[in-house]
């Protein structure tokens, strides 16, 4: 169960994982509070994108990141960059939404606003 640990500016930092779950190059879906979030590990720094693909609500969590940060979509394809959230291939159009993250002592944590 995901509690709040601190308030961060407009969002509450909440728990979302531990670090080892999420190997590097390799995506995790977790639900925080009730929304389901992707956790791409990118490089070694973690990213918290929504889990929904922007153009018909496609799971982007429980995947491999393509070339290390590209993150595609299974129903449609669609492919986004994990660092930014920006669609790389469509057909979506929209950037998916971005969370900020914090790590701490092997701990994830997410920003909710």
């Amino acid at each position: 169960m995901s509690a709040p640990v601190s308030e961060v500016g407009a969002g509450r930092l909440v728990r979302a994982a531990s670090l080892d779950e999420i190997p590097e190059g390799w995506v995790l879906k977790v639900q925080v509070e009730n929304r389901d979030i992707a956790l791409a590990n990118v490089g070694g720094t973690v990213r918290a994108l929504d889990n929904a693909c922007t153009h018909a609500g496609g799971p982007l969590g429980d995947n491999r990141l393509h070339e290390g940060c590209f993150l595609e979509c299974p129903w449609h394809n669609t492919v986004f960059d994990a660092r930014t959230g920006e669609v790389v291939r469509g057909p979506a159009r929209k950037a998916v939404k971005l969370y900020n993250v914090t790590v701490h002592e092997g701990t994830v944590y997410v920003s909710l606003e």
